[in-house]
């Protein structure tokens, strides 16, 4: 990732949330692009996008994609009750039983509340949505199957710098709403045993 040149304490500290979020280790489902981040929310951003590819022999089948945010305001914006905040979006297709499922929305929002708690990744002034959208083929489209995404879209202050954990948390959200099984803690997955 790239570091941007800021000066002051500001610079530093940023800097160094960027290097915590170089070291996080992913599965090997998931690939992490740099993108462009937002330039007018706050002085200091960097932004990457994260998607979950399917096994080995597919790899070309995404199975979930998002992106995750990491914006700083020294100036210590009042709805943020911080200088950082993360801004996240997570999208999978879901099998259409659980699309209807009246308790996915507050099950998906605890998919994302428990992975911070399972990650060490302490927050507060936490907000979000969670979506199911529903598509259905109509006229020369009528014989396309019926498909639900889920769409997990949040935010949240962290309580310090080391953002590391809160990128781990985050992908581990993307992996449960892409369908993949968890890793208990110090294991590695290796390609093409997800299944």
């Amino acid at each position: 990732m790239a570091t941007r040149n800021i000066s002051g304490d500001a610079a530093a500290d940023f800097q160094h949330a960027v290097a915590c979020l170089q070291t996080v280790r992913l599965r090997p489902e998931l690939r992490l692009t740099e993108v462009p981040s937002p330039g007018r929310i706050a002085p200091h951003s960097v932004a990457m996008s994260v998607d979950v590819l399917g096994a080995p022999d597919d790899a070309d089948e995404e199975l979930a994609s998002g992106r995750f945010v990491v914006l700083h305001d020294p100036s210590f914006p009042e709805p943020w009750e911080g200088s950082w905040r993360i801004v996240t979006f997570a999208r999978a297709e879901i099998d259409a039983e659980t699309g209807t499922d009246p308790l996915l929305g507050e099950v998906g929002w605890s998919w994302l509340t428990d992975s911070l708690a399972d990650g060490d990744a302490t927050f507060r002034a936490e907000a979000g949505t969670v979506t199911r959208v529903i598509s259905e083929g109509f006229g020369s489209l009528a014989d396309n199957v019926t498909t639900v995404d889920l769409e997990v879209r949040a935010s949240w202050t962290p309580t310090g710098i080391d953002l590391g954990n809160h990128l781990s948390a985050w992908t581990n959200l993307l992996c449960t709403i892409a369908g993949l099984p968890p890793l208990p803690e110090g294991v590695v997955a290796l390609p093409g045993q997800r299944r």
